[in-house]
């Protein structure tokens, strides 16, 4: 759905102007909006799944780790599609307010893509280089987004995320490497194109909210302070928007509708988006990718190899029943 349509739809949670700001620029900081029982909650499921970490001596399909993390001194980096490991996570994601902000800035029809939690831990958490989002996922047009919950304070020392304003209606950067390797990451060539000095870093306090479009630039710096900075990130989509490659993480919920109808039609974009690789046999995360770390682009020479991804393209799309995660079974 087009902006203008969506735009003509009344709001349920935003105000007109939030949501004219949000096509504008690409992004939205709502600061302080969860508080009490249901941020709490949330907090505290969260530090479930550190304490379970501690087992764990490698990454799975559950847990991405950080070097150096141990049963003593737990170092995780990301939690993978939490919403298939526990039901407040699910609770959140398809019943809050969120799925409100989803709706009044995708339309009536919206569809939940993924979720994720980045623990971002202290005293070194990794930084995310410049990326955008929708090479990792394209769809047939670019009405998807990602909804930031910060489960902690977060200032500028631990390394808030950073957007670019008004990138989202730029190019679609390549995210590969000199040597044809999924980095999930833009060429220091590249960022030169990038306004990187309009950049806005999304700091706030625990409870506040980020809304970015799935073309934007973003990153964020290493957190250097002594405390970590959780941040628990939904991405949706509008029901017109199809997904054409395999996704990425498995899971029950992805494609599920959580406001509205679905799409009776596919509605496609006119410009190219880049095609990721091959990830229906597994999938590590953007921190490795990034990092380059052994065995992370196993999959950068599959089936799909390098390239753009045009509407022609869509007679060769196959969908992928992909790796079987622990997401795909029901948390209990």
């Amino acid at each position: 759905m087009q902006a203008e349509r969506v735009l003509a739809e009344a709001p349920k949670f935003l105000s007109q102007q939030q949501r004219e700001d949000y096509f504008e620029n690409g992004y939205l900081l709502l600061e302080g909006l969860f508080s009490g029982e249901r941020l709490e909650r949330l907090q505290a499921v969260a530090a479930e799944f550190v304490e379970r970490s501690r087992g764990l001596t490698v990454s799975d399909g559950t847990f991405d780790l950080e070097p150096g993390h141990s049963a003593v001194e737990p170092r995780l980096r990301r939690l993978t599609q939490p919403v298939g490991h526990h039901p407040a996570f699910w609770d959140y994601a398809s019943s809050s307010p969120i799925a409100d902000i989803a709706e009044d800035l995708l339309g009536p029809d919206v569809k939940f893509h993924h979720s994720k939690l980045n623990y971002k831990w202290a005293d070194g958490g990794e930084e995310v280089k410049w990326h955008q989002d929708i090479p990792f996922y394209p769809h047939t047009n670019y009405n998807v987004l990602a909804i930031g919950l910060y489960l902690a304070d977060v200032d500028d020392e631990m390394g808030p995320m950073g957007v670019v304003p008004g990138s989202q209606r730029g190019e679609i950067f390549n995210h590969y490497n000199d040597r044809d390797q999924w980095v999930g990451a833009l060429d220091d060539k590249d960022l030169g194109r990038v306004a990187l000095e309009k950049t806005v870093w999304l700091a706030g306090r625990a409870g506040s909210v980020t809304v970015h479009h799935a073309r934007i630039v973003h990153g964020s710096v290493p957190n250097r302070s002594a405390r970590g900075r959780p941040l628990l990130i939904n991405a949706y989509s509008s029901a017109d928007a199809l997904t054409i490659t395999p996704h990425p993480a498995p899971c029950r919920y992805n494609g599920h509708l959580i406001r509205g109808r679905p799409a009776r039609w596919a509605e496609f974009d006119s410009e190219p988006c880049l095609i990721p690789p091959d990830w229906s046999g597994g999938y590590t995360s953007i921190f490795a990718l990034q990092q380059e770390e052994g065995g992370a682009n196993v999959a950068a020479d599959g089936d799909w190899g390098r390239g753009f991804l045009t509407t022609s393209d869509l007679v060769r799309a196959t969908m992928s029943p992909g790796r079987r995660t622990a997401c795909s079974k029901p948390w209990f």
